[in-house]
């Protein structure tokens, strides 16, 4: 469900207007499962300021479901699964015998459930990486939302913990990425070296003994990019010792892919998903 904003007003305020006779305590809860998007964004601020014309998103993805211990699933239809997972567990095969993935999770909770489905990848997360990951059920929504990612997503967001203080409290990192094949490392360098152009921003959230909280949004998805992006400007994620970090305060990479909204390949509605990072400052 989509409601069009018609006056300036805070959140809750015009969601008591535009949903009645739905029960107050019953829009609130709305607000506090992370039901509500504005413009593609989820918010649980019941005095986010409201303009004419913006867009309110109701989401319908109801109770996560768990699979296996490492995977939640908190949204699927006949198209796509978007599911939760835990760090440690990769998204698909690196090589090793009798590894287990998200795919292969996923793999065999379709095939039961839809008597022989199947599952394809659609987008990435490293390894441990925690947090929001989407798969398709068949190669035609695989294909629509590989080639329409860039203008289909309407938000990526990420929560970690840096290491260090930042000057700046927001910032914006542009390099260009290239993979060493031995050590399997990426690089970064600040000019064009042939390689592909990576696009984060960052925002600092808190700072606390010598670690940084921050959320970040990236424009483009390469391999590791977050991570070595940090690193190259001297702020490793933490837990990170591929790329240099020299603490780990939480027992692991401290990142997690906290949001994500899309517009749905097939249906054209918006869904929009949250998962809270496992980390505090």
């Amino acid at each position: 469900m989509e409601i069009t904003v018609k006056n300036d007003s805070p959140l809750l305020e015009y969601l008591y207007y535009a949903l009645a006779p739905r029960s107050r305590t019953g829009i609130k809860a709305l607000l506090g499962h992370s039901r509500i998007a504005v413009n593609g964004k989820i918010t649980t601020a019941f005095d986010y300021p409201l303009k004419a014309g913006d867009r309110i998103g109701i989401l319908d993805h109801g109770p996560a479901r768990t699979v296996d211990s490492r995977i939640r699933i908190i949204y699927e239809d006949n198209w796509l699964i978007v599911i939760d997972k835990k760090h440690g567990l990769p998204t698909m095969s690196t090589g090793r015998e009798n590894e287990a993935t998200a795919y292969n999770i996923l793999s065999g909770y379709v095939r039961e459930s839809t008597r022989g489905g199947r599952i394809f990848i659609v987008h990435r997360l490293d390894r441990d990486t925690s947090g929001l990951l989407v798969f398709a059920k068949d190669e035609m929504t695989k294909r629509l939302l590989q080639e329409n990612w860039n203008r289909s997503v309407r938000e990526r967001k990420y929560t970690g913990v840096a290491e260090g203080i930042f000057d700046k409290k927001e910032g914006h990192l542009v390099s260009w990425l290239t993979e060493n094949p031995k050590s399997l490392k990426m690089k970064s360098s600040s000019t064009d070296n042939g390689g592909k152009k990576a696009i984060t921003h960052y925002k600092v959230l808190n700072q606390k003994n010598g670690l940084s909280l921050i959320e970040i949004t990236i424009d483009t998805g390469r391999k590791n990019q977050i991570r070595v992006q940090l690193s190259s400007i001297g702020h490793p994620i933490a837990g990170d010792r591929k790329y240099g970090a020299l603490t780990d305060p939480f027992g692991r990479l401290a990142l997690h892919a906290s949001s994500l909204s899309f517009t749905h390949p097939h249906t054209g509605r918006l869904l929009a998903f949250a998962s809270p990072a496992p980390f505090r400052l």
